[in-house]
């Protein structure tokens, strides 16, 4: 988020965002989880970074959990167990180096005010990811929605799977997947296939790129 930002705007401006979508949001995170819980152990310390509503750590299955945003209605949606680290995510974490097996955002990095604070946002990524650990990126693409994109106000910086790919590698990751489009074949299921399809008005998840990427064992 941008530095400038008054925390209390944030507020404001996801609460008018997603007030009628409550329900609506829990669905399709149900959906997500299922596909995306296959590369986090049981036993797994995750990282949320920019997580909301907290849909996502909430409910996937790990061992430590952590929930990272600038948003005060963390502390509100965080579900016992989660420790919350209500700090700008582009600065040094709370976290200890290597102390973390997944960091998994959602359409968080277009939320970041330039390139830079997305590049200090990787390197925290890779310091406190343990060696072999994993990222996971999912988000708006804007190689295929270069309008829409635009229609949040606080959307600031734009990325593809391709510009996310470059960025991980040159912070030290290696790039695992890659997937920008719904036809791809992790929409393959038919269930997700039919689910998908009727969130179709859904930016976030109608024209998507997913970037996973791994530190590298011994680096």
């Amino acid at each position: 988020m941008p530095e400038h930002v008054d925390r209390q705007d944030l507020q404001r401006i996801y609460s008018n965002r997603f007030k009628d979508k409550i329900e609506y949001r829990l669905r399709v995170w149900r959906v997500l989880i299922s596909y995306f819980s296959r590369w986090i152990p049981a036993s797994a310390a995750v990282l949320d970074l920019g997580a909301g509503y907290c849909e996502f750590i909430n409910s996937v299955r790990s061992g430590s959990k952590y929930a990272m945003d600038l948003n005060p209605d963390i502390r509100k949606r965080a579900a016992p167990g989660v420790e919350v680290l209500e700090q700008n995510c582009s600065e040094v974490w709370s976290l200890p180096s290597e102390a973390l097996d997944v960091v998994f955002t959602s359409n968080f990095l277009e939320h970041l005010p330039n390139k830079d604070a997305v590049r200090r946002t990787l390197l925290e990524v890779y310091r406190c990811l343990k060696p072999g650990g994993r990222f996971i990126a999912m988000g708006p693409n804007i190689k295929y929605v270069p309008g829409e994109y635009w229609d949040f106000f606080d959307h600031y910086v734009p990325l593809t799977e391709l510009s996310l790919a470059e960025g991980l590698a040159n912070c030290g990751f290696g790039i695992e997947q890659q997937v920008f489009s719904e036809n791809s074949s992790w929409l393959s299921a038919p269930s997700r296939l039919e689910y998908f399809g009727r969130l179709r008005r859904n930016l976030t998840l109608q024209v998507i790129f997913v970037v996973q990427a791994r530190m590298e064992i011994g680096n």
